[in-house]
């Protein structure tokens, strides 16, 4: 099973893609103008407390007033109170916690009111971006996460991932963990650690711990709602959290990007660092790994399924709602039971990736095709559970109802993935009224006559949809040979799919789109 990672630079941030046996599993986008990151350690303000809901609005720069609920504290507020009024006063700016006195932990069944007031500079951390018209959610349990491990501030002890199950790794961890982090701090020893020796995870507590410390030693000088540590770019946290034995490549088509991610690697996982690769075809790289297509076919109302079958996916304010048919499948089968269970098994694979794939979460309700036995709505579930277990986010799978149905939480913070797989016309911008398309390849001509001739052009790349392309240049005699012996210059022409076909650019010689009348 092979598993690459495609990173793809763009004008306005970058497009990375999770493969898994060349299938989309994973799809992110990174617009680089994103303030508000899951991760982000803000000095926000107390804006407004709501004593109905025991929480308040905070302010940190984002359109909307953040939300933060009293359970969402933590036991250790007061201290963290106190840390940030002597950090901001100049009298704690080194961000060791060694000699820090802690103040005894908040009632957990207080109010809101007893332990902050309005117009009062908190830290707090980001636990789910701003989503839809709400803004984002808070948290006051700082942690700062690594490759192997979670740096908690003022928090206690050692605890370890559920994950590693065997009782001699765990000890082994915990004893190693508590050996090496500072007095004060909290560690969690992520899934990741298995197995790793004591210097590559001090080598990760010590940077979380930098990190901190820097983090910390701005506080004097910064204003109010004001990142004070940012959680890292997307390809790197995606890059910390998934890298392991499994990837075969990383390919990035940016240089910048691949010296960035080479030097992250060096740091994190030297020993990978020779599955990163530069990418320097003139094809797109979407284009020459068959994503754009994938895009296009995986984020629309309707999916289709391996074997026969689609998917219906609707969204509503508060769920999902996937409705499983099996199209002319059943057409082909005669035992309506074996139909079922066929179409139910492919259509959970498609829907566990597809959760992943557009980062759905919340409710999620599944309307399976009805099942008679009991023991095929338990495979059902089974199959689901084992293809969610690559899924990162926290989710839970229910058993299926009498109905067919079933439910699926999953963690949300972030807002989902939604991709429009409907194109504009560009001719007529949706008017229903369009210059004859079979025209196109003469409004091509006439653009490559002037200039060739006219603008005197010495090379051209032209970027058009694979129909267009094939048009040009299958044939004995191709219409670009004919170009060619008109002209005396050669036409590049590079398929593109995700453009539409009556779309096109010609670039120049140094790669520069040219404009066209």
């Amino acid at each position: 099973m092979s598993n690459e990672l495609i990173i793809n630079s763009t004008q306005s941030g970058g497009r990375v893609a999770l493969l898994k046996d060349k299938n989309l599993v994973e799809y992110h986008q990174d617009s680089g103008g994103e303030r508000f990151k899951v991760g982000d350690i803000y000095l926000g303000t107390v804006k407004k407390i709501v004593p109905g809901l025991n929480a308040a609005f905070i302010e940190i720069g984002h359109e909307k007033d953040a939300f933060l609920h009293y359970l969402d504290l933590g036991p250790q507020f007061s201290t963290l109170q106190k840390f940030a009024i002597l950090s901001q006063r100049g009298k704690f700016t080194n961000g060791k916690l060694d000699k820090f006195r802690n103040e005894p932990d908040i009632n957990k069944h207080g109010k809101f009111g007893q332990v902050t007031a309005k117009g009062n500079k908190i830290l707090v951390q980001i636990a789910k971006e701003p989503i839809s018209t709400k803004g984002p959610r808070l948290t006051c349990e700082l942690s700062l996460a690594g490759r192997y491990l979670i740096l908690v501030p003022f928090g206690k002890g050692v605890n370890i991932s559920k994950r590693i199950i065997k009782s001699e790794e765990r000890k082994r961890l915990q004893r190693l963990v508590t050996s090496i982090k500072p007095e004060n701090f909290g560690v969690i020893i992520r899934t990741a650690a298995e197995g790793k020796d004591v210097a590559s995870l001090d080598t990760d507590l010590r940077q979380l711990v930098r990190n901190w410390e820097e983090g910390v030693s701005r506080m004097p000088s910064v204003k109010p709602n004001t990142k004070i540590i940012g959680e890292m770019s997307t390809v790197s946290a995606l890059l910390r959290d998934v890298l392991n034995e499994s990837y075969d490549n990383i390919w990035v088509d940016d240089k910048d990007i691949f010296d960035e991610i080479r030097s992250y690697i060096r740091t994190i996982a030297p020993t990978r660092e020779k599955i990163l690769k530069l990418y320097q075809n003139k094809v797109k790289i979407f284009e020459n790994f068959g994503i754009e297509k994938q895009i296009k076919s995986a984020f629309g109302k309707s999916v289709s399924i391996k074997g026969g079958g689609y998917l219906i996916i609707e969204h509503t304010e508060a769920m999902h709602v996937i409705d499983v048919n099996s199209g002319n499948k059943s057409n082909r089968e005669e035992d309506q039971e074996a139909t079922a269970l066929s179409v139910n098994i492919e259509a959970a694979k498609e829907i566990a990736r597809q959760l992943r794939l557009r980062d759905m979460g919340g409710i999620i309700v599944i309307d399976f095709i009805d099942m008679r036995k009991m023991e095929n709505r338990k495979e059902i579930q089974n199959v689901m559970k084992v293809a969610m277990e690559d899924d990162r986010s926290k989710n839970t799978v229910l058993p299926l109802s009498k109905f067919g149905l079933m439910q699926i939480t999953r963690q949300r913070v972030r807002p989902e993935v939604n991709i429009a797989t409907r194109e504009s016309c560009p001719a007529c911008n949706g008017t229903g009224k369009v210059t004859a398309t079979i025209l196109v390849s003469d409004q091509i001509e006439k653009n490559l006559n002037y200039l060739l001739e006219q603008q005197n052009e010495s090379k051209l790349v032209m970027v058009v949809h694979p129909y267009l392309s094939a048009y040009f240049t299958k044939g004995i005699i191709s219409q670009r040979m004919k170009w060619f012996l008109k002209y005396r210059k050669w036409v590049e022409i590079i398929p593109d799919s995700a453009l539409s076909i009556m779309e096109y650019s010609i670039l120049n010689k140094n790669g520069e789109e040219i404009e066209l009348q």
